[in-house]
């Protein structure tokens, strides 16, 4: 399977192992809930989609990679302890706590999130000190003397023999106590997490020509050679930047991420095009409808290669405002639910004729509001819970609020006017949302118009169709707003595959 279908294949059996029946027992027992052991190659995204599955859930995430763990470290260290059985004395050998199980309850504690995911990494790659104990813990869930919490889900993660030459092949006792899911590299799926993730549009235009340089192991007269998942995701970061700052991305650096001869020239060379595309079609002045005839002709006779990228820089640049329009668009929503509190409050406070003291019981309340915000952030964060988005949420909220708090004890005498500057405040956060949305939708507009008279019907408005559909904020923004240009593209594009079905049902009749 790909990894987009072993996450929801993992993210639904914690799920059923949390379970519980009506007396808080969970529905399959401790002992019964097996571990799942992940198996595929390196920097496919292992570890992401577990991150991925503790956000989406709302529980707690510790992960470890085991090659870093000897046996003292996993199991704890032993001391001397004496004991007395019915009246004889002993010496006795225990375990202090493993600094893996030490670490969950750390966790629980600082976050106060009792569930969570234990994901040990690379678990096949163990030392061979530790590997005896592996198998008890796989099948005990306990590490020396010290058991793994209640509610807490093993899922482990290993590379196959090919890969690592660490690698211990387990054997039939220990792969009957797991579950195993197997994943391999997919670009179609990894391209749906790329989009999100912001990875550099020339990455993923190119990897839509070459969709067979995505991930490659070879072995040669040189040794090795590989491309990941993950040498993609971390070249894009480190091209972002450098583009920030002005600095030259070249063969070093590509050489730096992707260890392969050949595609690192190849896409070496498709940047420098990609960054000549960019600085001659002007792609500013596309999405402003300013573009001039020459542009459109120049698109117009262009090869296929040329347009594709043409059109992802055009989809890049649209795609990222959308996502910053509907970030805004869900940090306003969750403000409108603080300010309705203190709203509240006010209009309550207010009908026993207390103005003076509603300024006061407002800046606690929001104070009170800003605390509240700031140790979910904590808790998130030491959870593992915490993503990208839902951090600038969050921190947006506090920002705003921090500035209120600040203009209330400067400017306002009384609630009527402090609640009154809490709304023009917020009203006029609102009305920026909507006037970038509204540009936004123009630029879209003006994309589907320079793609029709530049593409007419080639397979470039297909293409288009395509990404605003399967693009998570691109998608999530037409369906809240709409778009009668897509709407249009993508009825015409569902009569034509229908009328394909219908043509291949008739060759199928033999008629």
């Amino acid at each position: 399977m790909n990894i987009k279908q072993a996450k929801e294949h993992i993210k639904n059996s914690v799920k059923l192992y949390l379970k519980k029946d009506a007396y808080g027992e969970y529905r399959i027992p401790v002992v019964r809930q097996r571990p799942i052991f992940l198996l595929g190659s390196p920097g496919i995204g292992k570890t992401a989609i577990m991150e991925q599955i503790a956000q989406e859930l709302g529980i707690a995430l510790v992960s470890y990679s085991m090659t870093h763990h000897t046996r003292q470290s996993a199991l704890g260290l032993p001391f001397i302890t004496h004991k007395n059985y019915k009246g004889l004395e002993f010496d006795i050998s225990e375990y202090t706590m493993s600094e893996i199980i030490a670490s969950i309850y750390e966790v629980m504690e600082q976050s106060g999130i009792e569930e969570g995911i234990l994901f040990l990494d690379e678990i096949n790659c163990v030392s061979e000190t530790l590997a005896p104990s592996m198998l008890q813990f796989l099948q005990y869930k306990v590490f020396g003397r010290h058991k793994v919490p209640d509610g807490w889900v093993i899922v482990t993660a290993g590379n196959p023999p090919e890969y690592n030459k660490s690698v211990r092949e387990f054997d039939v006792v220990t792969m009957d106590r797991m579950k195993l899911v197997e994943v391999e590299a997919d670009y179609t799926t990894w391209k749906e997490y790329a989009l999100k993730q912001g990875i550099h549009n020339a990455v993923t235009t190119y990897l839509d020509m070459k969709k067979n340089d995505f991930y490659r192991v070879e072995t040669n007269v040189g040794g090795k050679s590989y491309v990941t998942a993950r040498g993609w995701e971390d070249l894009s970061a480190m091209m972002l930047l450098c583009e920030e700052e002005g600095f030259v991305v070249d063969e070093t650096l590509v050489a730096q991420y992707l260890h392969n001869e050949k595609i690192v020239k190849e896409f070496t060379a498709y940047y420098e095009l990609y960054n000549k595309y960019k600085k001659d079609y002007k792609v500013e002045e596309i999405l402003e409808g300013t573009n001039s005839a020459q542009v459109v002709e120049r698109a117009r006779i262009a090869k296929f290669d040329e347009r594709l990228s043409l059109l992802g820089m055009l989809l890049d640049k649209l795609e990222s405002e959308m996502k910053e329009n509907l970030e805004k668009a869900d940090y306003l929503t969750d403000l409108m639910k603080l300010l309705k509190i203190i709203r509240t409050l006010y209009e309550k406070d207010a009908e026993k004729g207390k103005e003076t003291e509603d300024v006061v019981r407002i800046q606690t309340q929001i104070a009170d509001q800003i605390k509240n915000r700031e140790n979910l952030l904590a808790s998130m964060a030491n959870a593992g819970t915490l993503s990208n988005e839902g951090k600038r949420k969050h921190r947006a909220v506090i920002r705003f609020l921090g500035t209120a708090e600040k203009k209330l004890r400067m400017e306002c005498a009384d609630a009527a006017a402090a609640f009154a500057m809490l709304k023009a405040d917020f009203d006029a956060e609102v009305g920026k949302m909507k006037e970038e949305n509204a540009r936004i939708q123009a630029r879209l507009h003006n994309l589907f118009a320079f793609s029709e008279v530049a593409f007419m019907d080639g397979n470039e408005v297909l293409v288009l169709v395509t990404e605003l559909t399967v693009n998570a904020y691109s998608a999530r923004f037409i369906g809240l707003y709409g778009s009668a240009d897509y709407q249009r593209h993508n009825e015409d594009l569902m009569l034509h595959e229908r009328q394909d079905d219908i043509l291949k049902e008739i060759e199928a009749l033999e008629l």
